[in-house]
């Protein structure tokens, strides 16, 4: 479901409408989490730690609404619920994009996302599925590198909103404290570094829930 956005009464109007005709209206920023309990958690409960922060993503990108926000002809719409596409790699080491639906129980979010990502690593190919709505995340993980900053390949000519998330390599301190950096990149006509901060501060609470 999703609720159209009414312009006239939003205070962004004007950043909206001046962002939205660069060439690149995206903007990132890179943080680094503390996963040192949600990895323990994890492990404790013998569940995938790629799965577990996933769904910690999705739960800090539902909770702050500019991350529902999407850009659709011209118009800004609210979704109720966002879902992740992943890029899972296969065993040959390419990848393909996935759809993993959003559910605030953990368990039934492990389940569904254990079926797709059986059913990408039994195909081939970039596109294995159809993607009926924008209410996503473009999510990847890249856990050979401990990146600083982070870029995406992306068509200017192709008309995008989506927020892009990715999580590097996770480290581990002489004292034993675990971190990952997050980068996220998202559309500055829907929201600002204000709003990333939520969701980085959200995201962290959900980590060491």
């Amino acid at each position: 479901m999703k609720t159209k956005l009414d312009l006239n009464t939003w205070p962004r109007k004007e950043h909206f409408e001046f962002f939205s005709k660069f060439e690149e209206p995206f903007f990132g920023i890179v943080a680094h989490i503390d996963c040192t309990k949600a990895y323990e958690t994890s492990k404790k409960n013998g569940v995938s730690f790629f799965l577990y922060y996933l769904h910690k993503t999705l739960s800090a990108v539902n909770a702050v609404e500019n991350f529902r926000y999407r850009i659709e002809n011209g118009e800004i719409f609210i979704y109720d619920k966002i879902d992740a596409s992943a890029t899972l790699t296969r065993d040959d080491n390419t990848f393909g994009f996935s759809l993993m639906p959003f559910s605030t129980e953990f368990e039934t979010f492990e389940k569904t996302s254990k079926e797709e990502i059986e059913r990408v690593r039994n195909t081939t190919g970039l596109f294995t599925r159809n993607f009926e709505a924008d209410n996503l995340i473009h999510f990847s993980a890249v856990p050979w590198v401990d990146f600083t900053s982070l870029s995406h390949a992306r068509s200017f000519t192709f008309p995008d909103s989506c927020p892009k998330i990715s999580i590097g390599k996770m480290m581990i301190a002489e004292d034993g404290k675990r971190t990952m950096a997050v980068s996220v990149h998202v559309h500055h006509g829907l929201m600002d570094g204000f709003h990333v901060g939520e969701f980085f501060a959200k995201f962290q609470e959900f980590m060491d829930s």
